[in-house]
């Protein structure tokens, strides 16, 4: 007697990353159900386990991207537990270390063309600067030079790994610390 062939099923986060790769190798034409389910080596019902369809799947990356790179650290109460310098650091750190803007640029795209990733990007933008405004309100900064500060450290961070490949992760580490220094140092 043979052995009955056993499929495991994809998870929605499995789809849900396999999007994400797709967006980024070759824009929002490129996330294919079909194409999709090729590269997980499944058959594309599968896929209707987890969206109704194709624009469904784009809502929930929107909203998967925004919990998998943005909340994970916001809603982090173990962050919000270090004095505010770490807490910059250590936020730093987890983005380099997780590879959280693995998918900036393709989300970054996506939404020049497309109101509801638009949406979900300038949401993010908010997320991101108010948490790191917060942070750095924590540290007495006010009025201008906060918001500037805030949004140098969201800018930097956000497109540091794509816009200059080239540094090695290990110099990324060896210039986060000088880089919190610059952007916590009160201006004389």
């Amino acid at each position: 007697m043979s052995n009955p062939k056993i499929h495991r099923g994809v998870s929605k986060d499995e789809w849900l990353e396999k999007a994400l790769h797709s967006l980024s190798s070759g824009g929002v034409a490129s996330v294919s159900i079909e194409g999709m389910a090729k590269s997980l080596g499944i058959n594309k019902s599968g896929f209707y386990w987890h969206f109704k369809n194709r624009d469904d799947l784009l809502r929930q990356l929107l909203n998967y991207w925004t919990h998998e790179v943005t909340e994970v650290i916001t809603d982090n109460s173990d962050l919000l537990n270090l004095e505010p310098k770490v807490r910059l650091i250590k936020i730093a750190e987890m983005i380099l270390d997780f590879e959280l803007t693995r998918y900036e640029i393709a989300i970054r795209q996506w939404a020049l063309q497309d109101k509801m990733a638009a949406q979900a990007a300038k949401k993010v933008n908010r997320i991101r600067l108010d948490f790191i405004s917060n942070t750095l309100s924590e540290l007495g900064f006010k009025g201008d030079d906060l918001d500037m500060r805030a949004m140098l450290f969201v800018c930097y961070q956000s497109l540091e790994s794509p816009m200059f490949p080239e540094i090695s992760r290990k110099r990324r580490r060896e210039l986060i610390n000088q880089r919190i220094d610059l952007i916590t140092r009160p201006i004389i």
